[in-house]
């Protein structure tokens, strides 16, 4: 019973202290507004365009005039574009607060250090001063740590090491979410970008060939739109899912270096209260 108050406890504090990222759909919607925008007021601005018109084609050489030739699929591949270049900046600054203010790895052998001399005080302090996601768990498995070493409950050894366990397990599921937090997103436009890309390079090829087969001879000015919508779309589209794979891949190796950090603290808080606890 006293270990199941133990652990609750950790988790109710766990759960006072977790703080939620940017919601991934607020992102998309904002991005989508300022894509509609760009597309519209700059690459669509008249001047871009013989004329004036933005019937027309665009002025020789500007790129600008060429991407809003690519059609309406354009803000549609720019919203997702700019959805994960927002989401990545919000998990670089969310993973390196569940990081912690120090060097990782230097606070993951000053943690082993401090209970190997049985200066458990000492642990909590170093703790206090990283912060973050690994900060939290570990002082959640030293404060129960701490309590199984003064138990009175007659718990056995290994009772007592598995209720340390529990809690660092706990802690750490509660911290997960955190860290995965809009990764989800990252990666389905990683792939939603390059076929939303292709979707808008068929378009344009459909264009393309309908002035092929126009009649009265190839128009021109129809194959060059045509054209210009299928190149700007595909070049949008892999822009966007290879940003995207890089970013989830980056995410998710710093994810794997924090929980991996985790773990191996975990492993010596209880193995160090095995070795010297009964």
């Amino acid at each position: 019973m006293a270990t199941n108050e133990i652990r609750t406890q950790k988790v109710t504090e766990k759960k006072k202290g977790s703080s939620k990222g940017i919601s991934a759909a607020l992102v998309i919607i904002l991005c989508f507004v300022v894509a509609i925008c760009i597309f519209q007021f700059v690459f669509g601005n008249p001047t871009n365009f013989i004329g004036n018109d933005r019937a027309n084609l665009p002025l020789q050489g500007n790129l600008l005039g060429t991407i809003y030739k690519g059609g309406f699929v354009i803000p549609i591949i720019m919203t997702m574009l700019l959805s994960v270049i927002v989401l990545s900046i919000e998990r670089i600054i969310a993973i390196g607060r569940c990081k912690g203010k120090g060097n990782l790895t230097t606070f993951v052998a000053n943690i082993k250090d401090r209970l190997e001399a049985e200066d458990i005080q000492g642990a909590r302090e170093l703790c206090a001063k990283q912060k973050g996601s690994v900060a939290a768990v570990v002082r959640a498995g030293i404060d129960t740590y701490d309590q199984m070493i003064h138990d009175t409950t007659g718990l056995s050894k290994e009772q007592k090491a598995l209720s340390i366990s529990k809690t660092i397990e706990e802690a750490t599921a509660l911290e997960m979410p955190t860290m995965n937090q809009n990764l989800p997103v990252i990666a389905t436009f990683s792939n939603l970008g390059t076929l939303t890309g292709l979707f808008g390079t068929v378009l344009g090829m459909i264009r393309s060939f309908s002035a092929l087969s126009s009649t009265g001879g190839t128009d021109s000015a129809a194959l060059s739109v045509g054209i210009s919508e299928a190149l700007v779309n595909t070049a949008f589209g892999i822009l966007t899912g290879a940003l995207a794979i890089i970013a989830y891949n980056y995410f998710t190796a710093k994810i794997d270096n924090i929980t991996y950090a985790i773990d191996e603290i975990g492993f010596s808080i209880v193995n160090v209260f095995q070795a010297r606890h009964s």
